[in-house]
């Protein structure tokens, strides 16, 4: 059976090339991938959600739609059986660990050669954890993103879509219509974030999710 890869990017070029790198046989029947492709955030969901045998989803955290780090946790939280590999043009070791800590599979610089892609591709579908070459994790050396990555970790599944869709500025009836569940329980859901985040509003959660991934979205941005 073909395995079934979602490529979430923004940028056309990168996902040609992205593509390219992958689209070679893969699974026991060495049948090449099946790629489905994502232009912006809320695509990528709406693909993962109507395609439920998607294998894996290549991720970028700078695309319309989700803000760094928020855009994992909600693909984490809605679906947590599919490994994602962050792709990103910011490889520094901080942003590498807090990926893998936020529930990545992997991480795969845009600058890395067609053959890293490839073998990152292939380890993470082999159940394994893809880094850049050569690259220590060593430990989070700001006390107070190791403290909000844990608090995050304490979420449960609901929670994470939750805050990762206040990440992404909806309001609490967009997310009751987008979960199918009523205002009121989203409200529940959202209290109970606040007091796991240790903070007094949905403004102070956005701004601390924010944080983790603020220095690759403005790197991001500089490159473009």
């Amino acid at each position: 059976m073909a395995v079934h890869i979602l490529v979430a990017d923004d940028h056309p070029l990168f996902r040609d090339a992205i593509k390219s790198a992958i689209n070679i046989p893969m699974g026991d029947d060495l049948a090449p991938p099946v790629i489905r492709e994502a232009e912006d955030f809320g695509s990528a969901m709406a693909a993962l959600n109507d395609n439920p045998d998607t294998d894996l989803v290549l991720l970028d955290l700078s695309m319309p739609g989700s803000s760094g780090l928020s855009a994992l946790v909600s693909v984490r939280a809605t679906f947590p059986a599919v490994p994602v590999i962050v792709i990103s043009g910011t490889d520094d070791v901080s942003t590498v660990r807090r990926s893998i800590d936020l529930g990545a599979s992997g991480f795969i610089s845009k600058s890395a050669r067609t053959d890293v892609i490839r073998q990152g591709v292939a380890d993470v579908l082999a159940g394994e954890i893809a880094l850049p070459e050569g690259m220590n994790l060593g430990s989070e050396h700001d006390a107070e993103i190791e403290d909000l990555i844990r608090r995050i970790r304490t979420l449960t599944p609901q929670q994470a879509r939750v805050l990762g869709m206040l990440g992404e500025g909806l309001l609490n009836k967009q997310i009751a219509y987008e979960l199918g569940v009523s205002e009121a329980t989203i409200k529940a859901h959202v209290s109970a974030v606040l007091q796991k985040l240790n903070v007094d509003s949905r403004t102070q959660a956005v701004i601390l999710l924010s944080k983790i991934g603020s220095d690759m979205l403005r790197d991001d941005a500089d490159e473009d």
